[in-house]
């Protein structure tokens, strides 16, 4: 009777230890992957235009649904507009976010960024830069892999910049950026 005690506490033990190792929350997941920014000038009468980059993110979980996240991406076009126009776009964003860690496989997320965003461009060898305050209102879901790696099939972000623009007196972009990547969780 007590070898069979013993058995089950062992056995009850073990199940408990490797169900509260299942839940642990990972101390720092990090980010890469591509992104797309569909940028949406305020001046009556210009189109919107796209560009193709990348971004990465580390952010430091607290607990097991509040984190602190530093974001940085960069994206480029040639030829914005076919007006000959070479453009990059430079984001530094960073603050929390909120998940929802109730699934082995899935963790859902929402965050808000705020930093800075870098424009710069150049045409027939004439170029110009400018620094404008950035934002940005979104959130994902990743796909839990294994306790260690992720994958994030999507994350959409409402990205707000404060670029001056030329002849409108007009300063805010409404833009809309789409990530996925690869989560590393350690």
């Amino acid at each position: 009777m007590k070898l069979k005690l013993v058995v089950s506490l062992l056995a009850f033990l073990t199940i408990l230890g490797v169900a509260a190792h299942a839940q642990e929350t990972p101390k720092v997941d990090i980010f890469a992957g591509y992104s797309y920014v569909r940028e949406n000038p305020s001046t009556s009468g210009v189109s919107g235009f796209s560009l193709n980059g990348g971004s990465a993110s580390i952010a430091y979980n607290a607990n097991s649904w509040l984190s602190g996240v530093a974001d940085f991406g960069g994206y480029h076009n040639g030829n914005i507009l076919n007006t000959g126009l070479d453009g990059t776009l430079s984001t530094y964003l960073f603050g929390p976010r909120v998940s929802y860690r109730r699934s082995e496989r899935f963790t859902p997320f929402g965050e808000v960024l705020f930093g800075v965003a870098h424009a710069s461009a150049s045409i027939s060898g004439s170029s110009g830069s400018n620094n404008a305050f950035a934002m940005t209102i979104g959130g994902g879901v990743d796909y839990n892999l294994t306790d260690r790696l992720a994958i994030r099939p999507v994350k959409l972000d409402y990205l707000i910049t404060r670029f001056p623009e030329t002849g409108s007196g007009a300063q805010t972009q409404n833009n809309l950026r789409v990530s996925t990547g690869i989560v590393f969780r350690f």
